[in-house]
């Protein structure tokens, strides 16, 4: 074998690119991938992504946070006023939104019925359940996960004492906290009972997310995508987990991170070299798209 082929085998196994990528969206996962350990985006993340945004690529988070909750990101990029940066996807898929008008151009609802086919499942477990607004948590019972989560998104947190009948309103998503092996469990069982009526999945080891039918990162960023004229194989996704799996296989740049679950280290075309903590975001941007 030629000494190039050693080299692009090498290339292939350590999925990283052999040259220059041109994506036309970069989208990008907050937790454990823009984000580093202690919840910021550095300097040097920031720099990179501003300088992808001057050559005309669309940088979009693509969060599972709640619109509010994904604000003080955006603000942190810089973007928002450019038009590469008008957009954003928040609640796993779940909301598109336009910033620049300041309105959700997508948007997408849980059956209210189903909320509470899963909170009362939770329930016979001894788990909560919580929903979201743009800007506010809903939960029945005060417990350790959804404080945590209200402290960690800087959301408002708010008690409802009649929590089943106010879920038949339908929301965005529904998240169950609680120990991963009974949400293992649990996930397998809501997956049988409602079958193609929701998409449910763990994001986080300690979080089961039901979203709508059909819902997630990637056929959001399909609907972005579709309306500002670029093709899905030209888009490039950074994540890590469960909840950023349907873009990580929707999108032809997909790049899971270092630090990302195996699965999803398989299923992405490139791996990042550093993890969210070593400005893996940063590295890449810098290393094959701005060469």
């Amino acid at each position: 074998m030629k000494e190039n082929d050693i080299n692009n085998e090498k290339v292939k196994s350590q999925k990283i690119p052999a040259g220059k990528i041109a994506p036309k969206l970069i989208a990008l996962d907050l937790d454990d991938s823009l984000l580093n350990n202690q919840l910021n985006v550095t300097d040097r993340t920031v720099a990179a992504l501003k300088a992808a945004a001057a050559l005309g690529v669309y940088v979009a988070i693509c969060s599972g946070r709640a619109p509010d909750a994904i604000l003080p990101f955006v603000r942190r990029l810089g973007l928002a006023g450019m038009e590469q940066g008008r957009y954003a996807v928040a609640s796993n898929g779940t909301v598109v939104l336009d910033l620049h008008e300041r309105r959700e151009i997508y948007s997408a609802k849980v059956d209210g019925d189903i909320l509470r086919h899963v909170n009362g499942a939770a329930a016979s477990l001894g788990l909560p359940s919580q929903v979201y607004s743009s800007s506010t948590i809903y939960a029945g019972v005060d417990n350790k996960y959804t404080r945590m989560d209200s402290e960690l998104t800087g959301m408002a947190l708010e008690l409802v004492d009649d929590y089943d009948e106010f879920l038949k309103r339908g929301f965005a998503k529904m998240i169950v906290p609680g120990d991963p092996k009974i949400l293992l469990g649990l996930q397998e069982k809501l997956r049988d009972e409602l079958g193609q009526r929701a998409v449910v999945l763990i994001s986080k080891p300690y979080f089961l997310e039901v979203l709508p039918a059909n819902c997630g990162k990637g056929e959001a960023l399909e609907i972005l995508c579709g309306r500002i004229g670029i093709d899905m194989k030209s888009v490039m996704a950074f994540g890590d987990s469960m909840n950023d799996e349907s873009m990580i296989l929707k999108c032809g740049l997909s790049v899971a991170m270092a630090n990302g679950l195996e699965e999803i280290k398989k299923e992405a075309a490139f791996v990042t070299r550093f993890s969210n903590d070593q400005d893996g975001i940063a590295d890449f941007v810098e290393q094959f798209v701005l060469i």
